[in-house]
């Protein structure tokens, strides 16, 4: 049975996207590759907000995300944590064996630029590792107020994964001042899993120059020489990067206002359902989400009960809540492809799903 996902990655996957997929490959070093990967570079650009070049790497977004701890960190990473995902990035740079601390805030809780500054005034710290959208709470922390404090500390380089926000709105990199910004492709832009996109400023290539342990298959370095071939540095997954093409295409087509605005209108969508029937988001509503809305469980349904009506009924599925928080919430995304009928489609289905489970308890 094939379902409509509404979760938050891997979200639903276009016939168009997948039709795209099924082009022969090409040789990873031929002419033809070249012409596709340099094909793509100037619309990637548009979309990070960048003058620089954009890298395609062969990984979830966690290998760059452990690449960027690895290839950036001389002194010691601060990781700004408010979520599982957040709060991973700093088990990873404690495995990378990296002198690391956690500026923790409760899930749901958006990171504090106050707090923020604070920490980075005592001087200890040359990275900064920090989630721009916490898939596994829904909650979006205010980036331009703490891009700007960390304009503040020039000797710090910022890591932002916006792995479920990017594409969904603008975010500007470079004017920003973000030193790497990264995404993966499973999120808004609706691709299949397994590729992850970055790009990085000439200071984090500064930086990653005087780090030796930064290792090999994420090399910042070894991005940036293939890259100036038209190359990535090891084989690529290049029947997603067709797919890459061909979505950069829907996404021009739509054009990025547009596509922006069509994100804060399901998102909305979803909203007014969940305070219809008496929910409540588990962040405060100015730092929620605009791909996906994290529902807290308030009138105790039984959410496993509550997914399985609408897969055996309406062959969608939402998530049931992520890490410590599942059963006490549950997740439901609007990012990538997703329409008005389909975000309407599925808030009926919700409608009547609560309607038959909804008054059974946890």
């Amino acid at each position: 049975m094939s379902l409509h996902l509404y979760i938050p990655g891997p979200v639903q996957v276009s016939e168009r996207t997948l039709q795209a997929m099924t082009q022969p490959p090409v040789g990873h070093r031929s002419p033809d590759f070249v012409s596709l990967y340099q094909s793509i570079q100037p619309r990637l650009q548009d979309l990070f907000y960048t003058t620089g070049p954009v890298f395609l790497s062969t990984s979830s977004a966690w290998g760059v995300m452990e690449g960027c701890v690895r290839n950036l960190t001389r002194k010691r990473v601060l990781n700004c944590m408010n979520g599982a995902f957040s709060d991973k990035w700093h088990d990873v740079s404690l495995r990378c064996g990296l002198e690391a601390t956690a500026l923790q805030f409760d899930w749901g809780q958006p990171v504090d630029p106050e707090a923020l500054r604070r920490e980075l005034a005592t001087g200890a710290y040359d990275v900064v590792t920090l989630v721009h959208n916490e898939t596994s709470t829904g909650t979006m922390s205010p980036l331009d107020d703490l891009a700007a404090v960390l304009r503040e500390f020039p000797d710090v380089i910022s890591v932002v994964d916006a792995v479920s926000s990017f594409s969904a709105l603008a975010i500007e990199k470079d004017r920003l001042g973000i030193d790497v910004l990264l995404t993966g492709a499973q999120k808004a832009l609706a691709l299949p899993p397994g590729m992850a996109l970055f790009s990085a400023s000439d200071r984090a290539f500064e930086r990653a120059a005087k780090v030796k342990t930064r290792g090999y298959y994420f090399d910042f370095h070894e991005f940036l020489r293939n890259h100036e071939k038209g190359m990535t540095p090891s084989t690529p997954v290049i029947s997603l990067i067709y797919a890459l093409r061909s979505k950069l295409d829907d996404i021009f087509s739509e054009g990025l206002e547009a596509r922006y605005a069509r994100h804060a209108r399901l998102n909305a969508k979803v909203h007014g359902w969940v305070e219809r029937n008496g929910f409540s988001l588990l962040p405060r509503k100015e730092f929620a989400s605009v791909t996906l809305s994290c529902v807290e469980n308030t009138l105790g349904i039984d959410v496993p009960a509550f997914n399985q009506v609408l897969k055996d009924r309406f062959s969608c599925v939402i998530d049931g809540g992520y890490g410590k928080l599942k059963g006490k919430t549950f997740r439901i995304s609007n990012m990538g492809d997703e329409t008005d009928a389909s975000i309407d489609a599925l808030v009926g289905y919700l409608d009547a799903a609560l309607e038959e489970s909804g008054t059974a308890k946890a």
